[in-house]
């Protein structure tokens, strides 16, 4: 396998060519050399905490532990004090960021997510996670990342102005997940074209953005590059990709996948070095620590210069 200059990236012939490479080793030594061109030898964390604002989503994927129905839960939303509570002990715990994550839009499939949006005052989950991404701010000075999911142009904007970053998984380009007997099937917000539009919109809005892919969900190797291709794509037009996450799909209890194979590590290991070979050597590239407990020096061999970040105090939910 040839060596790779410092400002060398695939083409995209050259990346779906290597749907077909056997030789793991050679392509993370390869991946590996490319980033070290480029960075200091240091890999980042963010030290942050974990607020899940809602549990209520409109999509239904089959290996989410995340989203609930209402009647598993206690409440619909987190209460602004609830909220502060954690983000207080974020705080004071060390960390920098407030992570907020939720489902997609509950309140276009709930009535009891509709209820509570009226009662907390607020029409729909994005001005209630605006108006908590503020207060979170204001009071602790915790930096809010929000993860609200598909948003439109409007809600963008709203989101820009109460927080340093946003974020939403591509996961796949391919609408082969999205047919019946697929693990993206019933959920609306993630046909592969409602996900590249929010990108995009986020990238003419000039919104700092992470993104990424999910592997091991019945995906093939050259779907995951196309995805991967897809995200670099945005990145050259607009520039405000920041982070590109390679997340494995792991089986969890109570999903409708929990049957299913976990994603093989010698294919996370894959993806990743494939992924830097594809996006350059100056692109941050993470995977979940929490999923790869004790792998992480493999995963930087691979390619990764961040190690994503804990949340202390509050579930993970990954």
């Amino acid at each position: 396998m040839a060596p790779v200059l410092s400002d060398e990236r695939l083409s995209p012939g050259a990346a779906l060519a290597l749907a077909g490479e056997v030789d793991l080793d050679g392509l993370m030594a390869r991946a590996a050399a490319l980033r070290d061109s480029a960075d200091d030898g240091l890999v980042s964390y963010s030290r942050k905490i974990f607020i899940p604002l809602t549990q209520l989503c409109r999509n239904v994927c089959h290996y989410c532990t995340f989203a609930q129905p209402p009647r598993t839960l206690d409440q619909a939303y987190m209460t602004p004090e609830q909220i502060l509570q954690v983000a207080r002990q974020g705080a004071a715990a060390g960390c920098h960021e407030a992570l907020f994550t939720l489902g997609d839009k509950p309140e276009l499939r709930y009535r009891a997510a509709r209820e509570a949006l009226a009662e907390l005052g607020y029409e729909s989950t994005a001005e209630y996670l605006v108006a908590m991404a503020r207060l979170v701010f204001e009071e602790t000075g915790l930096l809010p990342h929000l993860n609200p999911g598909v948003m439109d142009e409007s809600e963008l904007k709203a989101c820009r102005a109460v927080s340093v970053s946003q974020g939403i998984m591509l996961e796949s380009v391919s609408p082969r997940l999205c047919e019946k007997g697929q693990p993206h099937y019933g959920s609306p917000d993630k046909q592969p074209e409602v996900r590249l539009l929010t990108l995009r919109l986020a990238g003419q809005l000039k919104i700092p953005y992470t993104s990424g892919i999910l592997i091991g969900i019945g995906e093939t190797r050259r779907e995951r590059i196309e995805s991967l291709l897809a995200l670099r794509d945005i990145s050259d037009e607009y520039g405000h990709i920041q982070e590109i996450i390679i997340q494995n799909f792991c089986a969890k209890p109570g999903t409708l996948m929990a049957d299913k194979p976990d994603a093989p590590f010698a294919e996370l290991l894959w993806t990743i070095a494939v992924a830097r070979l594809i996006f350059g050597a100056d692109m941050a590239i993470q995977t979940p620590p929490n999923l790869n407990h004790g792998m992480l020096a493999r995963l930087i061999a691979a390619g990764i210069s961040d190690g994503g970040g804990g949340s202390p105090g509050a579930p993970d939910f990954l």
